[in-house]
């Protein structure tokens, strides 16, 4: 495992590898989304069954627009009004958004950061990012750096930093029905 700067790090990720970073309440896994091989690596390493979908974290707005769907300003302002925050929302996928990102679903989940070092890996890579727990699926993620080598072992780059102790993993809500999936 090699720790990186977030400019290495977004390097790492244009070229198809994945990541950890600190996001608001965990570490993350996470790599350049319309990359099948990378996407492929990152579900082998958490052991996640492509069939239940990702989560996209984005710097801006903009960014998480290719994903998904045309909505008027009034569908699209609940997640608009909340972000950047902890607050990921489920909206229709477009058309051609992949289906290695969806999974068995006709949405995706998306989530504008306020996470710096998140925000600025984002940033840096000029894309929106898959985020998904540092962990193999169904157990504890990460919560630092160092228990990412233990928690993922199949991780090779780590992006140092720290999250929210305090936090909870984002709130998931269904931004046409207002069904929360995740408190």
């Amino acid at each position: 495992m090699s720790y990186v700067d977030c400019q290495e790090a977004a390097e790492l990720i244009l070229h198809g590898q994945v990541i950890a970073y600190p996001t608001e309440a965990v570490y993350g896994l996470g790599c350049d989304p319309l990359n099948y091989d990378a996407v492929m690596q990152l579900l082998n390493i958490k052991g996640r069954s492509i069939s239940k979908g990702l989560i996209l974290i984005a710097s801006d707005f903009d960014q998480l627009k290719p994903f998904i769907q045309d909505l008027t300003d009034e569908q699209l302002a609940p997640a608009i009004e909340s972000w950047p925050g902890p607050f990921t929302w489920v909206i229709p996928a477009n058309a051609n958004t992949p289906h290695w990102l969806t999974g068995d679903h006709q949405s995706i989940a998306v989530r504008v950061t306020n996470h710096p070092i998140a925000k600025e890996l984002c940033a840096r890579s000029n894309s929106a990012l898959v985020s998904t727990s540092a962990n193999i699926d169904g157990q504890q993620p990460a919560i630092s750096a160092t228990e990412c080598h233990e928690k993922c072992p199949g991780i090779k780059y780590v992006v140092s930093g720290n999250v929210d102790k305090n936090s909870q993993p984002t709130s998931i809500t269904d931004l046409l029905s207002g069904d929360k999936i995740r408190l």
